[in-house]
């Protein structure tokens, strides 16, 4: 716990001044993907997909519940995003756009809504675009937020 009580889990320098928290509440998981809602201030305003729980492995697997620091980075691949930080045997996890579990290689994509693609009818978030720059709308101001991720 943080020294100022912020409820952060490691030392926080900013613990004086309000930083933005968010929510990314997992929500099903069906061995391949795992779907979730992200939550501003009580508000829920778009979905995730991430990889299933895969004992936390590198590229394939979704991070441990728990609260994150994320910052914002300019990607080479995703540019302008937010990576989520401080996270044990993984680095480099990103918010970005992307549809199915094939696009997320450990990192967590965000959309608009839920739905199926394809003539398979993959499991999917559609709306990617629309729902990444609402994500990153709402955090034109920020540098850095906490992310606190929980399995409902």
């Amino acid at each position: 716990m943080c020294c100022g009580g912020c409820g952060h889990l490691f030392p926080c320098p900013l613990c004086d001044t309000p930083m933005r928290n968010f929510t990314l509440k997992r929500i099903a998981s069906d061995g391949n993907r795992t779907f979730g809602v992200l939550i501003d201030n009580a508000v829920p305003f778009a979905v995730t997909l991430e990889d299933a729980w895969k004992s936390n492995e590198q590229n394939v697997s979704c991070i441990p519940a728990g609260t994150y620091l994320c910052t914002r980075i300019d990607s080479p691949r995703f540019g302008k995003t937010f990576e989520v930080r401080d996270v044990e045997g993984r680095d480099h996890i990103l918010f970005h756009c992307g549809n199915t579990e094939e696009d997320t290689h450990g990192c967590i994509l965000v959309g608009e809504e839920f739905g199926t693609l394809g003539s398979s009818a993959a499991p999917a978030i559609l709306r990617s675009r629309a729902g990444f720059q609402e994500f990153m709308k709402r955090l034109e101001r920020d540098t850095e937020f906490l992310l606190c991720i929980l399995w409902t």
